[in-house]
């Protein structure tokens, strides 16, 4: 229960993201509260043996609603090159595949929560904390790479069977 008043914590936090203004204090702090959230829901389900179906497809949603609210105020703001939005479209399409695959080898879809799509999640998550000081360029390039090889990796579990790696 606790879990997943956390979970929607993290949707109305996102949704308040959409009227602050980018790199504004008040934006950074719901920024981070939503984030950290994000972190510490499925802590708080596991510890309180209150895992469900239910929280997992919460946590997934709440998860889709802050990242296209991050899309939605950070894009605007960022000069991304055509090289690195290349990369990032194949790794969307290594993604589908993923999700394709996985829905025609189980009958279901499936979630791959693997150490690598985590580090690529913290990775996603403090890139816009590091754009005032570091421009893209350089800090997308190791993302992309984690991010490739997390996408790869999803693939191959998801089609030996091993998805819960």
């Amino acid at each position: 229960m606790l879990a997943n008043i956390v979970t929607g914590l993290r949707i109305i936090l996102s949704v308040a993201l959409l009227f602050c203004p980018v790199f504004s204090p008040i934006f950074y702090s719901l920024y981070l509260i939503a984030g950290l959230s994000d972190m510490v829901d499925g802590t708080i389900a596991r510890k309180t043996n209150s895992v469900s179906e239910f929280g997992s497809r919460f946590d997934s949603i709440a998860d889709l609603v802050f990242v296209a609210v991050c899309l939605i105020k950070f894009l605007p703001q960022m000069d991304i090159p055509i090289w690195l939005s290349v990369w990032t479209v194949v790794i969307s399409f290594i993604k589908i595949i993923n999700v394709i695959s996985g829905y025609v080898t189980q009958k279901r879809f499936v979630a791959v929560h693997t150490i690598m799509n985590k580090v690529t999640g913290m990775l996603l998550f403090i890139l816009p904390l590091t754009l005032v000081v570091c421009p893209l360029i350089y800090t997308g390039i190791p993302i992309c790479l984690v991010a490739t090889f997390a996408a790869i990796q999803e693939g191959h579990f998801i089609r030996t069977g091993k998805e819960n790696q």
